[in-house]
């Protein structure tokens, strides 16, 4: 009588594990489509997030730059009026001599030149425009 008990045991053990197997096996079949589904919607979000981002980062960066045009614009504005009004108040005093001042003046600003101002007869600075010294 112990073998029986011990077969209908080991039947009963091997039945459990048979049906055990194959209530994972039909949750994989119907789980995992659905699984697919849904991992699917969840990319097809994070996806549409991103996209949407990238769009507020492009019109932030489109406003950043319209406001440096504007402020760009405005410096430009207040140049001209600077430059209109420098030549309003030089305008009656502009003298030969004033000129070739500014003309020195606005040569010393340029680097690592060599300029030579010689005044002449008609005070008009001549440049020497290079050397070309002949080898020896």
């Amino acid at each position: 009588m112990a073998k029986q008990t011990d077969t209908k045991g080991t039947l009963a053990a091997t039945s459990l594990i048979i049906a055990f197997v194959l209530a994972i096996i039909l949750a994989f079949m119907f789980g995992y489509p659905r699984y697919k589904v849904w991992q699917q919607e969840m990319d097809g979000k994070a996806e549409f997030a991103k996209a949407e981002q990238n769009r507020k980062i492009k019109i932030e960066e489109a406003r950043a730059n319209l406001e440096a045009e504007k402020l760009n614009a405005q410096a430009e504005i207040e140049r001209a009026k600077g430059a209109a009004k420098a030549i309003e108040i030089e305008n009656g005093s502009i003298t030969p001599t004033y000129i070739q001042y500014l003309w020195v003046r606005q040569q010393t600003d340029l680097n690592n030149k060599t300029v030579i101002y010689i005044p002449t007869e008609g005070n008009l600075p001549i440049l020497e425009a290079g050397r070309n010294a002949a080898p020896k």
